[in-house]
């Protein structure tokens, strides 16, 4: 299967949200893009605009903080607190984006290899339903990084980036 721009999936459930998506990039390479900032830092926010703020210290208890400032100059800004790193398959921390700060989660990333073809599965464990909400109803934010990240991904294959 080629992975085609907004091709990630999401699935609800009352307290979770789980997203998939297909990268055509080695496992160890998709692993490194989310968690080298200087790899985040072309990806991660939708908007087109940078990063002001891109800390990460993938390690057990290591933390990570993200912020830009999107249209309308409004700081959008996630953090969180690693609690698993399994270099290259599983990463597992906190969550919390400061626009909704009663509504943390546990982030769990799975990667999966299948000839070179890499499956992200990025699942988000609210505490309660209410938690949820409706946040995630619209996932254009999600899908632009996504796709973001796809073109870094065959860019650095190409040796470009």
């Amino acid at each position: 299967m080629t992975t085609r721009p907004g091709s990630a999936t999401f699935e609800f459930t009352d307290r979770t949200v789980t997203m998939k998506r297909r990268f055509e990039a080695p496992m160890a390479l998709v692993f490194d893009a989310l968690t080298k900032p200087e790899h985040i830092r072309l990806w991660f926010p939708a908007d087109d605009v940078p990063l002001h703020v891109c800390e990460i210290d993938p390690a057990v208890g290591g933390k990570y903080h993200y912020a830009w400032y999107a249209p309308g100059d409004k700081e959008c800004s996630f953090r969180g607190t690693f609690l698993e790193v399994e270099r290259p398959t599983r990463i597992v921390a906190t969550w919390l984006f400061e626009g909704w700060p009663d509504d943390e989660a546990v982030e769990t990333v799975t990667l999966t290899d299948d000839g070179g073809i890499t499956t992200m599965t990025d699942i988000l464990d609210f505490d309660a339903p209410e938690n949820l909400g409706d946040h995630f109803q619209e996932n254009d934010g999600a899908q632009a990084s996504w796709d973001k990240l796809d073109g870094l991904l065959a860019e650095l294959q190409a040796g470009r980036s």
